[in-house]
């Protein structure tokens, strides 16, 4: 369970069965009829038997987008939170901005978040299915090659409203969900607090089921959140979680050009904050996530340097790297000012970091046509518009040796 977690709201999603039975045991409710009622809501899709005033709500689907790809049937659906549900989870602007009309600005109609369910055939021939969650509408983090960076932060999402992806994956659209991964809108260590929440509730074994193993929170790089997930991980239950970190550079030039949020956090800080993660996980793989941009980022010596900053999560002793290189083929976001970039240019990357000793591989583009690619999620209504700040960014060419 997470340490620091929300209060308990009187809703089945997004909470434990041990937080739920004690909700429930509150207001002299049974705990024989609230497990039997979390356990029907969550493995059965049931929600007759949920106790009056717990009910859960699941922002319904407004739009829906498949992509046909040779493991199967890509899927995006976007949920509409046309209804406030909750507390605001801190004292934030972006947390009480009411839903419906934001700010009275009549261009945004509507809150919309977007999921993304993913058919993935493993080595074994065996097929399962990866459901990339948001945790937030829009991000504050301005990466410029991401499409949901162009929204701005609009707030963060409660516990239940992550929850409620999922249950909308399983019991809407029908899909066994295998993984989740935390790589839909929003940044996660913006919003540790319900993402871990949501976690719990995620792999519960009472509830949804999924493996600790197979859940992956994706974050920019955020020191201050990365810190909090070493701890995390050393709790009982949690050591398994996994981690992926989104690179994009192999410099702090380039990286300060594409992700504000190394003008705060360099690659250097960066780089030890991963090592500490080593040292608390063990032998369990980190993935580092590398978008490979066009005259941006893909040269031979960008290759180069990229191995030499990865060189403390290769082989050692003789033992298998720890760190798992992922390329990335670019997926244009709307307006975007560089092309997705040639298959040639993409392998030869690939190859040539290989070549250097990195463990790495190429991530297979689903999705880039429905717009359900990575960095292609986003509600085009929002998008440019800057609504609020974040406490992890700074403006431009700021640099806080604070980490609070």
């Amino acid at each position: 369970m997470p340490p620091s977690t929300p209060p308990i709201l009187p809703s089945i999603l997004g909470v434990t069965h041990h937080q739920f039975v004690a909700a429930c045991a509150e207001r002299g409710i049974g705990s024989g009829r609230a497990m039997a009622a979390y356990r029907a809501f969550y493995l059965e899709g049931d929600a007759s038997g949920v106790p009056e005033g717990f009910e859960g709500w699941i922002p319904p689907i407004v739009r829906r987008l498949e992509e046909e790809v040779s493991e199967g049937t890509t899927i995006k659906f976007c949920q509409r939170l046309d209804r406030q549900t909750g507390t605001p989870l801190s004292n934030r602007a972006a947390d009480g901005v009411a839903l419906g009309v934001l700010n009275n600005d009549g261009r945004v109609r509507h809150l919309d978040i977007e999921s993304v369910i993913i058919p993935m055939i493993g080595r074994t021939g065996r097929k399962t299915h990866t459901l990339c969650v948001s945790s937030q509408v829009g991000c504050a983090m301005g990466c410029g090659f991401c499409e949901t960076a162009q929204m701005g932060l609009i707030r963060s999402l409660t516990p239940a409203e992550i929850a409620a992806q999922w249950w909308a994956a399983r019991w809407i659209e029908g899909v066994e969900i295998d993984n989740i991964v935390f790589m839909g809108m929003g940044e996660p260590l913006d919003n540790t607090d319900a993402v871990l929440q949501a976690i719990g509730c995620l792999t519960d074994h009472h509830g949804p089921r999924v493996a600790m193993s197979c859940v992956t929170i994706s974050t920019v790089g955020r020191v201050d959140g990365l810190r909090r997930l070493s701890e995390q991980i050393q709790t009982p239950g949690w050591k398994r979680l996994g981690i992926a970190l989104s690179v994009n550079a192999p410099n702090d030039s380039v990286r300060d050009r594409l992700m504000p949020v190394n003008r705060r956090w360099d690659m250097g800080e960066l780089q030890s904050v991963m090592q500490r993660i080593v040292e608390v996980r063990g032998a369990r793989k980190i993935l580092f996530e590398y978008v490979l941009i066009p005259g941006v980022n893909d040269s031979m010596d960008h290759a180069g340097q990229l191995a030499d900053w990865m060189a403390p999560f290769g082989k050692r002793d003789g033992k298998a790297p720890v760190g798992l290189l992922n390329v990335i083929p670019y997926n244009p976001r709307r307006d975007s000012p560089w092309p997705a970039p040639d298959e040639n240019d993409v392998a030869a990357f690939v190859a040539r970091m290989n070549e250097l000793g990195v463990y790495t591989k190429r991530r297979r583009t689903k999705g880039r046509t429905a717009m359900a690619a990575c960095g292609q999620l986003g509600t085009a209504e929002i998008r440019g518009r800057r609504f609020i700040g974040s406490p992890g960014t700074e403006p431009a060419g700021a640099k806080n040796g604070s980490d609070d």
